[in-house]
């Protein structure tokens, strides 16, 4: 574990697990946590034994977004998006799952959209509540949130501030899958396991090349697509492909 205060890290086999651990204001982000989240992610980055890895709060809350208490005595922050430091200003290079319990709201939404694949807990609730306070997003919700969802929903939810439950942002397509309360957390870990186990040339390749796709034209996003594949095939396919002849995985078995 590192810096237990407010941001925990553990690993467990190729997953790091990281933790925003100040339950007593539901996990909201102060500057020094921020900083502290960058940090985290940078060394889940660097260190080649880790594959996936997943963000979760602790006490029964994600995130309530920035610390607005300390907000209201200094506004000198970082874009959490858009500075080149900010720790939400590009996907990492490895997969990253949410395991959303409580409120994922403000720039927690913005840490939510951040993850490749969110898991939510029954009771969940999503929503950009700064609208009442005035405080813009600047985590990259305004961009995320309706290249996920659509632009209508989005514009709902940031124009209203309204809370999101769980089954609603199902429904939208805003969280991946609804689990029961208390199970995220387990559900996200068992998830991450998965992806690491998988031959990770091509996974990251392919999710590279979705990501990249977005503004391109159909002919130059398929370009991008050929080229990011060419190392899975000459390093992963052949071999893969030798194990299903050999009769691994038929009929939809692993």
């Amino acid at each position: 574990m590192t810096n237990k205060q407010k941001i925990i890290t553990e690993s467990k086999g190729p997953v790091t697990t990281i933790i925003v651990n100040r339950p007593e204001v539901r996990n909201a982000l102060d500057q020094e946590s921020m900083e502290l989240l960058s940090t985290a992610f940078r060394a889940f980055e660097a260190d080649d034994s880790q594959r996936v890895a997943v963000i979760t709060g602790a006490g029964g809350a994600f995130c309530s977004g920035a610390d607005l208490k300390e907000a209201a005595n200094r506004i000198d922050y970082k874009a959490w998006a858009g500075h080149q430091d900010g720790p939400f200003h590009k996907p990492l290079s490895k997969p990253l799952i949410g395991a959303i319990a409580g409120h994922a709201c403000a720039g927690g939404m913005g840490l939510a959209l951040y993850c490749d694949i969110r898991i939510a807990e029954e009771t969940a609730v999503f929503g950009i509540f700064c609208r009442r306070w005035g405080v813009p997003m600047s985590d990259g919700t305004t961009v995320r949130l309706p290249r996920v969802i659509g632009m209508g929903r989005a514009l709902d939810m940031m124009l209203t501030g309204r809370p999101v439950p769980a089954d609603e942002a199902l429904s939208m397509g805003l969280v991946t899958r609804v689990v029961p309360n208390g199970t995220a957390l387990a559900a996200a870990e068992e998830l991450a396991l998965q992806i690491a186990d998988f031959p990770q040339i091509a996974m990251l390749s392919d999710r590279e090349s979705v990501y990249m796709q977005e503004g391109k034209t159909d002919a130059e996003a398929i370009q991008f697509e050929m080229m990011a594949a060419e190392e899975a095939k000459q390093r992963e396919a052949k071999a893969g492909a030798a194990r299903f002849a050999a009769g691994e995985g038929r009929h939809g078995a692993f």
